[in-house]
């Protein structure tokens, strides 16, 4: 933990089922830790976060808690691009404190392939990452499985496809990405880049009121076109604000971007 923070020294509780704990103990070392706990995900990834997090507490009786939950899908604006979005939640009983922490990442691996009769799965394998990161693979038309997990081996695979064909009226396999963290390399690098953002914002007290877990909680597009002013889908200001008062401040992007491109602008480039 950052030097002067409240939780130097302390335990926290980690809510997971996926060794998390590998890609949070590096950023939480110098101040936390225990970690416990796990929970399957039963709501939208918030809500489960929050739910992991208090389950983690109440199991462990310790005061500092904390969860990790992700979503992905397609990029809404280019349907093409996957994207993630990283949560952490951490809860101090004591002061009645929440922090929500999250990223947009970019950087995923998340994927999704409809293997046909004889199709050989290598190319779209070797794009995803495989055998590092593991893939989940089911018959084609079956919603109910059965899902073949845990494939990080090439041997295994193969012999999950071949059940699968067997299974799939239409011989087709359906094909995922593994998102758990545990295996999935990328994810659990995203994790520990939100690990290291946490440990810096529960360091920073509230200027106003002093509580730990001063930082963004919100994002505001509309940056202007730098040819017509127009409104555009890129950040124009991050509101930081205190998880513990109402007190918060707009500030403008980090990096100094004032104008956008005319490459994103709905007038200049429709």
């Amino acid at each position: 933990m950052p030097l002067g923070s409240p939780y130097g020294g302390q335990r926290i509780c980690l809510a997971t089922h996926h060794g998390k704990e590998r890609a949070l103990a590096r950023p939480f070392a110098l101040g936390l830790g225990a970690f416990s706990g796990e929970v399957q995900r039963l709501d939208d990834a918030l809500s489960t976060c929050r739910s992991k997090a208090w389950i983690g507490l109440e199991q462990s009786g310790l005061g500092l808690g904390m969860a990790s939950e992700a979503s992905f899908g397609p990029h809404p604006a280019v349907p093409m691009l996957a994207v993630g979005q990283e949560l952490l939640v951490f809860i101090d009983r004591a002061r009645d404190l929440t922090v929500v922490e999250q990223r947009i990442e970019w950087r995923t691996n998340y994927a999704q392939k409809r293997l046909k009769p004889g199709e050989d799965p290598i190319p779209w394998l070797k794009q995803v990452g495989f055998p590092s990161h593991g893939v989940i693979a089911s018959p084609s038309e079956r919603a109910d499985g059965p899902f073949f997990k845990d494939l990080t081996d090439p041997v295994v695979l193969q012999e999950a496809l071949a059940a699968c064909r067997r299974l799939a009226s239409q011989g087709q396999v359906w094909l995922a990405t593994d998102m758990r963290a545990h295996r999935n390399p990328t994810r659990m690098r995203s994790i520990r880049r939100l690990g290291v953002e946490l440990v810096r914002r529960l360091g920073s007290p509230c200027p106003g009121c002093g509580a730990p877990g001063w930082g963004v909680i919100d994002r505001q597009a509309g940056l202007p076109c730098r040819c017509c002013g127009t409104p555009t889908d890129l950040l124009a200001v991050e509101v930081w604000g205190c998880p513990s008062c109402e007190i918060s401040a707009p500030r403008a992007r980090r990096d100094g971007l004032e104008a956008a491109d005319p490459q994103h602008c709905p007038w200049c480039n429709p």
